[in-house]
């Protein structure tokens, strides 16, 4: 059975979080038994905390909760290493649905947020040239940087390939290589690696 645990700034356990998972358990702090997932619901929203919580616990998915989610707050939080965010007044099913994607190494945002989030990233990333690309660029080839390019602003493999008059599985191929040398795992972390700027989230979700 998957252990829950919350980590809530009043230490109550909320009827839908009890209700989706039953034999969930809340802290006010981390610690205590390993869980399986952790889901980070303290507020206000505070990096140094998040960082340490999810440091604390190496392998294991944490969900943030926020009663007010905030697209910033959301690609901070998972460029500092959480496997999701959703709102804290989710229906069970979804945290349900939720504790399903991060248990199985996929990230979280829903489909509203994450729809924003891939179009603001998309609609800032300009082009090689852009100033706050991440130097990890540097660590791509020429073509496996032009393929990132193109996914991060939201091309699939097969309008890539069009566009960079090559084959899909020569995309495919050179996303591989992209995804490993830049420690990434799937598009979301790929734009927030090519254009994630730290912001100071230290205040209410």
């Amino acid at each position: 059975m998957t252990k829950h645990t919350f980590i809530s700034s009043k230490g109550q356990l909320q009827a839908r979080w009890k209700s989706a998972f039953p034999d969930a358990v809340v802290r006010t702090e981390p610690g205590g038994e390993r869980p399986d997932v952790l889901w980070w619901a303290r507020v206000p929203l505070n990096s140094a905390e998040l960082s340490s919580a999810i440091a604390a616990v190496p392998g294991v998915p944490v969900v943030v909760l926020s009663p007010e989610p905030v697209q910033e707050d959301a690609m901070h939080a998972i460029a500092l290493g959480a496997r999701g965010y959703c709102h804290s007044h989710a229906t069970p099913s979804m945290l349900q649905q939720v504790a399903v994607a991060v248990t199985h190494g996929g990230l979280w945002l829903g489909p509203e947020l994450m729809s924003r989030v891939m179009g603001a990233a998309s609609e800032r990333l300009l082009g090689e040239q852009a100033p706050d690309v991440d130097p990890g660029l540097d660590l791509l080839t020429p073509r496996e940087r032009a393929v990132a390019l193109e996914v991060a602003r939201g091309a699939t493999n097969k309008e890539a390939a069009r566009r960079l008059d090559i084959t899909e599985r020569t995309v495919k191929a050179h996303l591989g290589a992209a995804f490993e040398k830049l420690g990434v795992r799937d598009r979301l972390q790929l734009v927030l690696a090519l254009k994630y700027v730290p912001v100071d989230v230290d205040h209410a979700a």
